[in-house]
């Protein structure tokens, strides 16, 4: 049975990133993008990350461009928004597709295992899944859930 532990994303340095990296952790996996609406939840991210990663938790954040263009950046440009604007120390992976033919596998695999209001497809950046610490999609939550107010759903898996 495949797990989110059975994929590898490019960091955004350049470095390939097995996810059984995070093997027995409780994963926030998001569709971030530094020029949207939903950008100011990377502090609830941070703060969910920075409070909860002692217990065995991570966010981790995928960029992507494809939803009105607002992630239009290079990597260094990604990461130095998310430091200097938010102050993220959490993972960050390289730009990605997260719909159509060059979606990345990893997407692929949580579309189908949690489907959202338009079916398969991410709606929006800001797309959450919630992930067990055996690596199974628990949950999605859309771009409008705040990251806040998932601190119980991530609570009761840690």
């Amino acid at each position: 049975m495949p797990s989110v532990y059975d994929f590898t994303a490019q960091s955004l340095a350049g470095d390939d990133v097995p996810l059984q990296r995070f093997e027995g952790r409780v994963l926030l996996i998001v569709n971030t993008a530094s020029a949207c609406g939903f950008t100011p939840q990377y502090k609830g991210l941070q703060e969910l990350h920075a409070d909860l990663s002692p217990r065995g938790f991570a966010v981790l954040g995928f960029p992507c461009n494809q939803f009105g263009a607002q992630e239009p950046g290079n990597a260094k440009q990604i990461a130095e928004f998310c430091e200097t604007n938010y102050a993220v120390t959490f993972p960050m992976f390289a730009k990605i597709d997260v719909n159509g033919t060059n979606a990345h596998p990893l997407y692929e695999y949580m579309k189908r295992e949690k489907s959202g209001l338009l079916g398969s497809s991410i709606k929006w950046n800001f797309t959450k899944f919630l992930i067990d610490r055996a690596g199974k999609v628990v949950a999605r939550h859309a771009p409008t859930a705040r990251p806040e107010g998932l601190r119980k759903d991530i609570e009761a898996l840690l």
